[in-house]
């Protein structure tokens, strides 16, 4: 008999609950669904979305962890280049998105499955993250992707699963969540257009602190080791500042950028544990590194984003990247303070044995051990003179 499986990447949401009985009642599939866990569900929210799966008619269900994976080969590459895409975003969900597709096409192989299935709209990013990864790694297989074929509303989904028997109200689908350790994406109305507002409770964490809190992050050669004293691993770290920061609403924000198709896109965002992380650690960087490792830095990291972004993880430069940005943590250790307040948080001081700003060379606007007073007015004769020869010769410029 023909092999009629297809592999869907289910997340739970309003448009991969929408493939299930679709792919099943309409193409004559045999749906069998897959959640990676990218650090956005709990064990029990894990089970229900199981039962979720099923009980739309699928006819097996499997859960892959991959934070992990995704720390090791995503996050900590993002953390040692500070990487905020257009200066605001933290990349929470387009970084995940690699690293799910390939557990998925796993699943794909597992079963021999002839087809893989995703429900990302035909106007977004997403569709082509799981794309790339599938027609690279797995060009034989059939990707099917119901929404973006059909050009389906949200409305319209509702209105197809409630034929189907599946009760779910527009209030409980109106907005579109991401969740990851990175981050999470909100996406609604609201991001439709550019004057859009979204409300406080389209934000999966609500503020309930009030006042402010200090923190003391240690970081080991640019990761996260200890948190106000306390040691533990890198994703503990991340999963804690998550937990304290939500509560103050630190991390959100709204991101507008270019898509990967060339539309401008807009979203709003809560990452509390990706901001502080970040920021803390260039505060760190500043501290630690030349002005030429911090300048090269940049350049490359804003590249790596840039390529990350765009479902290029597969390129090779991708892993160069990655080794110049884990040679410069080297000396990147010490400890980084931020005070946490209501919707806003800031990184106020920082200390490391490798501080080029060592008293001992000298305090700046005071004092400077190295060099003498005349010696600065001999070196700024040199700077200025090329210059001056320049306007020397074109006086009228």
């Amino acid at each position: 008999m023909e092999n009629r499986a297809v592999v869907l990447a289910f997340s739970g949401g309003l448009d991969t609950s929408f493939c299930i009985p679709y792919l099943k009642n309409e193409r004559g599939l045999e749906v069998h669904t897959i959640t990676v866990n990218s650090g956005g569900f709990s064990a029990n929210e894990e089970k229900e979305l199981e039962n979720r799966a099923l009980a739309l008619g699928a006819t097996s269900h499997r859960t892959v962890n991959v934070v992990e994976e995704f720390y090791q080969k995503g996050i900590k590459y993002l953390l040692f280049g500070n990487i905020l895409k257009n200066g605001t975003y933290p990349l929470s969900v387009s970084s995940e998105r690699v690293f799910q597709a390939l557990k998925v096409l796993e699943f794909v192989k597992e079963i021999d499955a002839p087809y893989v299935a995703h429900g990302s709209t035909g106007a977004g990013n997403d569709q082509i993250r799981f794309d790339i990864i599938f027609e690279i790694m797995s060009p034989q297989t059939k990707i099917i992707a119901p929404i973006r074929e059909l050009s389906l509303s949200r409305k319209e989904e509702i209105e197809y699963l409630k034929k189907c028997g599946v009760e779910l109200s527009w209030e409980s689908a109106k907005y579109s969540i991401n969740k990851g350790i990175w981050g999470t994406s909100v996406g609604g109305a609201e991001t439709l257009n550019s004057w859009g507002v979204l409300p406080q409770e389209a934000f999966p964490s609500q503020v309930v602190e009030s006042g402010s809190r200090r923190v003391k992050i240690q970081f080991t050669q640019g990761e996260p080791t200890a948190l106000d004293g306390v040691e533990d691993t890198p994703l503990k770290i991340i999963e804690q500042l998550n937990e304290i920061g939500s509560k103050y609403g630190v991390g959100r924000g709204m991101h507008t950028g270019d898509t990967i198709i060339g539309m401008k896109g807009r979203l709003g965002f809560e990452a509390p544990a990706a901001t502080v992380l970040i920021k803390a650690h260039h505060l760190l960087e500043k501290h630690v590194l030349t002005k030429k490792q911090l300048y090269w830095k940049e350049q490359l990291a804003n590249q790596y984003g840039e390529l990350m972004h765009e479902a290029q993880y597969l390129e090779p430069v991708m892993r160069d990247i990655e080794g110049f940005l884990q040679d410069t943590q080297r000396n990147v250790t010490g400890w980084v303070e931020v005070e946490l307040s209501p919707y806003r948080f800031e990184v106020l001081a920082s200390s490391s044995p490798y501080d080029l700003m060592n008293s001992k060379f000298g305090e700046y606007g005071e004092t400077n051990s190295s060099l003498t007073g005349q010696d600065v007015a001999g070196f700024t004769k040199v700077l200025a003179n090329p210059l001056k020869i320049y306007y020397a010769i074109n006086k009228n410029d």
